[in-house]
């Protein structure tokens, strides 16, 4: 299956970079347009330069008219455009809603009364402490931080013009635009480099999914997207749904000669404890690729990589002068 014409909002970040990849590697696409304004100064993109059917527009979402442009032509959205997390989005609230919400607000007026298709990412985040224990598509959205609802929202508007939202796990895994900023992605970084992580709020349950099966999800649901038009997904490894605490021991399995302190002083501000349950989408037929421990071998060999360049351009913060090159 082809498609015509494919926008991808954020494409130069850590997903993006990944699922625009495998777009190509499929030979899915007749013209891929990945829209960003680089604020992480990433080069992720250049990977693709090479392709003919490849354009990359610097723009910054907020930018209606330039926005309405590529919307305009393209067939199928795919909006990754985001200030995220907790703590960036709590140091600038009204960037983070412009960006995160009001720029898939925008593109969701655009293409109602249309055929195009939109698949957008939202995040565990939205179910909150997750206080019914189990999370399924149905159980209640309480999100409890700033990033969790502009994910909430802006999904509510995705899902009302027939879009298709999946609701992601903690993501891991190595990317073109690396972040290490992600519980598992950091986890293994600490081992590998300071040898010793500290760990607070150890019982706290998080559900896992690697990135290229994310990919691999985006792609899965755009060939059925007539069949579950306007539906949620919860996208995550049922077998990873791990508290902190087995976590690190599990990455311990792989990384022996690094210490493990846990302890009470201070409380993560991310309050997030729930376990995950992703059979809807097993029940589509679908399966994941990548196991947490393919992820965090892989993980090693890109630090391994990295290793000079460790710095803090893989995470995800809070830019200086967003929407300006530097």
């Amino acid at each position: 299956m082809k498609y015509d014409k494919i926008l991808i909002t954020g494409g130069a970040g850590y997903l993006g970079s990944v699922i625009t990849q495998s777009f190509f590697s499929r030979g899915m696409v007749e013209k891929l347009v990945i829209y960003d304004n680089l604020m992480y100064n990433q080069t992720s993109s250049m990977n693709f330069s090479h392709q003919k059917n490849f354009e990359f527009v610097y723009g910054d979402v907020r930018d209606k008219k330039l926005l309405k442009k590529y919307v305009d032509e393209a067939d199928i959205i795919i909006p990754l455009a985001a200030i995220v997390g907790f703590p960036a989005c709590e140091r600038d609230k009204e960037l983070a809603t412009a960006v995160n919400y009001e720029h898939v607000r925008y593109i969701c007026e655009l293409i109602k009364d249309t055929d195009k298709k939109i698949i957008y990412p939202n995040t565990n985040s939205g179910y909150g402490i997750g206080e019914d224990g189990i999370c399924t598509e149905d159980s209640p959205l309480n999100p409890i931080s700033h990033y969790g609802v502009t994910k909430v929202n802006a999904e509510k508007k995705v899902l009302g013009v027939g879009g298709i939202s999946l609701r992601l796990a903690t993501v891991f895994g190595s990317s073109m635009r690396m972040r290490m900023d992600l519980l598992v992605n950091e986890f293994v970084y600490k081992a590998l480099t300071d040898k010793y992580i500290t760990i607070f709020e150890k019982d706290f349950v998080r559900n896992y999914i690697h990135i290229r099966d994310v990919a691999h999800t985006f792609m899965f649901m755009l060939e059925r997207y007539d069949k579950y038009s306007g539906e949620t997904f919860n996208v995550g490894l049922s077998e990873a749904n791990l508290s902190k605490e087995e976590l690190v021991e599990l990455i311990k399995t792989y990384i022996p000669d690094f210490a493990i302190t846990y302890s009470d002083y201070y409380q993560d501000p991310d309050k997030r404890n729930y376990i995950v349950s992703n059979e809807k989408l097993e029940k589509t037929g679908w399966t994941s690729i990548y196991s947490l421990e393919d992820g965090i071998e892989e993980l090693m060999k890109t630090y391994s990589i990295l290793i000079s360049d460790l710095s803090s351009k893989y995470r995800n913060g809070f830019p200086l002068g967003y929407g300006n090159r530097t």
